[in-house]
């Protein structure tokens, strides 16, 4: 079963689906979207969904440092309850703490230019979001 992976933003949401046995995760894209009208993004991700036999969604939860749920925690649990009422697929939300500053690292090793990372850094997001809940498990089962 392919899954797809979320990076949600204010602004931006970083997509990845996995491969069909669900060992890597690969970027699609960063849709544009209005936080303030939740369903901006669905006409894309309903198009990635069904060319993609999409049937699970890992959405990364971003906690605070002391586990704590914020703001912007609040504002993923909130569209990880749209995404499965949508498009009627379980979903899964996966501690993202430190994954856009891990990807800003990887972007920046790559020497990327400012103007680049700007445009992946939410699917780079995306790709680790998807990938840590991918290893977890395969580590689980062996």
């Amino acid at each position: 079963m392919k899954m797809i992976g979320l990076d949600v933003g204010s602004k931006t949401i970083g997509v990845s689906i996995s491969d069909e046995l669900g060992w890597t995760a690969q970027g699609v894209k960063t849709i544009l979207w209005n936080e303030q009208n939740i369903k901006s993004a669905d006409a894309e991700l309903s198009e990635i969904i069904a060319a993609n036999d999409i049937g699970m969604a890992v959405v990364g939860l971003p906690k605070n440092m002391n586990g704590t749920i914020g703001e912007r925690g609040q504002a993923s649990e909130k569209y990880a309850k749209h995404i499965e009422n949508t498009f009627h697929i379980p979903v899964t939300l996966w501690d993202e703490r430190l994954t856009t500053a891990a990807a800003e690292r990887v972007l920046l090793e790559a020497d990327m230019s400012r103007k680049k990372r700007k445009k992946v850094i939410d699917k780079m997001a995306a790709i680790m979001i998807l990938q840590g809940y991918l290893d977890s498990r395969q580590s689980y089962q062996s």
